[in-house]
């Protein structure tokens, strides 16, 4: 039984240590004038991101807000780009989804609930991004994602950690972020 908890724990370091030299080879890459998700990774990167269930154009994008806006900071992309591995490898047991949703599939950007504007799309795209099922024009932690959480004090992992959990009980993920948000508030 030792063997495979160590054998578990080498993978698990593995595929960390190879997630952060490819993330850091294509913010050079970025920042050297490479403007394409096809080639921001080399084909070998690119069967890497798929066996954790991530894709080109995901670290493109992550690469891309990171370069420009300094947000999310690699660290978080890490822990986002875990949380869609352990779904991937867990629930999906390692297969992708046969579909891609359609950018019109996800609500609008001035949908609202519980009296938040931007909650309905949100949840969806973090639906989305566990499922690996986000069209390529479409990011999870884009700005607008970054700017709804911290108007609720979360940041991107935890809620997508907490949509994972919830499961179809939308309710659960409003109850939580209701309350997180009247925490965060001043006390006048």
């Amino acid at each position: 039984m030792q063997g495979n908890v160590e054998g578990e724990e080498q993978l698990t370091q593995t595929w960390v240590e190879e997630f952060h030299a490819l993330y850091e080879k294509a913010v050079k890459a970025y920042e050297n004038g490479v403007r394409e998700a096809a080639r921001l990774v080399s084909p070998a990167e690119a069967e890497f991101l798929a066996s954790i269930g991530a894709t080109q154009q995901e670290i493109f994008d992550f690469v891309e807000d990171w370069c420009d806006d300094r947000e999310p900071d690699p660290d978080m992309v890490f822990r986002i780009t875990k949380i869609r591995r352990d779904y991937f490898l867990l629930y999906q047991q390692g297969q992708p989804s046969s579909k891609i949703r359609t950018l019109d599939s996800f609500p609008s950007r001035e949908s609202s609930m519980g009296g938040f504007v931007w909650f309905p799309r949100i949840i969806e795209k973090a639906r989305g991004k566990l499922l690996g099922e986000l069209p390529p024009d479409l990011m999870y932690s884009c700005a607008g994602d970054r700017r709804f959480l911290k108007q609720i004090n979360m940041d991107p992992a935890e809620f997508l950690q907490l949509v994972w959990k919830a499961g179809d009980k939308v309710d659960r993920i409003v109850q939580f972020v209701t309350r997180r948000s009247k925490s965060s508030l001043p006390n006048l």
